[in-house]
C-alpha cells in the first residue's frame, strides 16, 4: 500500500520558555542546523544558547500565537486535511522538530498497511538544515524501525511550474491595488560554509556574484542559486521584468558569516534610497511561521517604518490556498501512478 508523508519544520508545544527551550534544544542539536563537532556544539546550545535565547524566543512566539496553537502546524494541519480529500491513499503530517514527530506520523501511515511512502518536504530548496536533514532523519526511522519500508523523497521545486503558478496567484491576490516602490524578496539565510559544503564539485560555489549564474551540477543543491532562480521565475510570471526588485536573506545566528544582503541591514537602508513603498515576500516558506509572522511582517516593518518608510506590506505564504493544495496533490497522484 502507498502512503504520503507530508513534513515542515514544527513548533514548540506551548510560548512557556520551558516548552521552548525544550524545541531550541531539538533543532540547534541537530548537525545539519549547526555543523560543529558534537562536543563543540553541545557546549555552544546546552552552555550558552539554551541559557539565553528560550526566553527571548517565547516572547517573539507569544506575539504571533493563535488560539489553536502554533501557526505552523494549525496551517500545516489544515494544508493536510484539505489535501487529503484531494487524494484516494493514506496520508500523514510529520515535524522535524517538537512533539508531532517524523517517527509518529511514519507510524502512523504503517499501522494502516503503508509500505511504500512518499514523502513530500515542504521546502522548495535545499539545504543541509531543512530538506537534507528531513530526508535523514526519515530514512534512519525507516531502517531503524521499518526495514520492509520503502521510502522516495519529493525533490526540491524551487523552479517547478505549477509551484511557481500557484506562488505567483497568491502574490496577485495580495498586489491588487497596492502601490509600491520595491519588491523585496527575503529568503532564510543559511551561513556561506553551507553553500560550500553543499557543493557535490568542491569548487564551483565561489558565492562571488557570478557563480550561480554558471551553469554546474553544484545547482542540484545550491541553495543560494535556487533562491534567485525562484526569484526570476516568479518576476518574469508576475510581468515585473525590469521592475525594481532584490533578494535578501534573514535569520542570521551565530558571528559566522551568512549569506547576504542581510534583510534587516536592507530594510534599514532603501528610505535613504528612496524606496518608501515596501513589498516584502518570502518564498522560501510555504507556510506562515515565527520567521514571516514576526521576524518579517511585524518586526521588519517597524525596522523600515522607522528607518523613514511609508508604507509596508508582507505578502502571506501560500499556507492552505487552494492553488497549492492541488499541485502537491498532483505530485503525489503523479507518483501514487507511475
Amino acid at each position: 500500500m502507498k502512503g504520503i508523508l507530508l513534513v515542515n519544520l514544527g513548533s514548540p508545544d506551548s510560548t512557556s520558555t520551558k516548552d521552548v527551550r525544550k524545541y531550541l534544544d531539538e533543532f540547534l542539536m541537530d548537525e545539519r542546523v549547526i555543523d560543529m563537532a558534537y562536543w563543540k556544539r553541545f557546549l555552544l546550545v546546552k552552555g550558552i544558547v539554551l541559557n539565553t535565547r528560550p526566553k527571548k524566543s517565547a516572547a517573539a512566539y507569544k506575539k504571533i500565537w493563535w488560539k489553536e496553537g502554533s501557526p505552523l502546524e494549525v496551517i500545516s494541519q489544515r494544508f493536510t486535511h484539505k489535501f487529503k480529500e484531494k487524494v484516494t491513499i493514506p496520508v500523514a503530517l510529520g515535524m522535524r522538530y517538537g512533539s508531532m514527530s517524523l517517527e509518529k506520523a511514519i507510524i502512523e501511515l504503517t499501522d494502516q498497511g503503508v509500505n511504500e511512502i512518499f514523502m513530500i518536504p515542504l521546502y522548495p530548496h535545499f539545504a543541509m538544515s531543512s530538506y537534507e536533514t528531513v530526508e535523514v532523519k526519515a530514512q534512519e526511522l525507516i531502517l531503524k524501525f521499518h526495514p520492509n519500508v520503502t521510502l522516495e523523497s519529493c525533490p526540491v521545486f524551487y523552479n517547478e511550474p505549477n509551484y511557481i503558478k500557484a506562488m505567483v496567484a497568491n502574490i496577485k491576490v495580495h498586489l491588487d491595488g497596492v502601490d509600491f516602490d520595491h519588491i523585496l524578496f527575503s529568503y532564510h539565510g543559511l551561513p556561506e560554509r553551507h553553500i560550500k559544503l553543499a557543493d557535490p564539485t568542491k569548487s564551483h560555489c565561489k558565492l562571488d556574484g557570478t557563480c550561480c549564474d554558471t551553469p554546474s551540477e553544484a545547482h542540484k543543491t545550491c541553495y543560494r542559486h535556487q533562491c534567485f532562480e525562484t526569484t526570476k521565475e516568479i518576476i518574469k510570471l508576475l510581468g515585473l521584468e525590469g521592475k525594481t526588485h532584490s533578494n535578501s536573506f534573514q535569520s542570521r545566528l551565530l558571528r559566522d558569516p551568512w549569506l547576504k544582503p542581510y534583510t534587516d541591514f536592507e530594510l534599514e537602508g532603501f528610505p535613504e534610497k528612496r524606496i518608501k513603498k515596501l513589498i516584502v515576500i518570502t518564498p522560501a516558506f510555504v507556510t506562515d511561521c515565527l520567521e514571516t509572522l514576526e521576524e518579517i511582517a511585524m518586526e521588519g516593518k517597524d525596522q523600515f517604518i522607522e528607518a523613514g518608510g511609508e508604507t509596508y506590506k508582507h505578502i502571506p505564504c501560500m499556507n492552505d490556498n487552494d492553488d497549492w493544495v492541488e499541485v502537491v496533490a498532483d505530485w503525489s497522484k503523479n507518483w501514487q501512478n507511475k
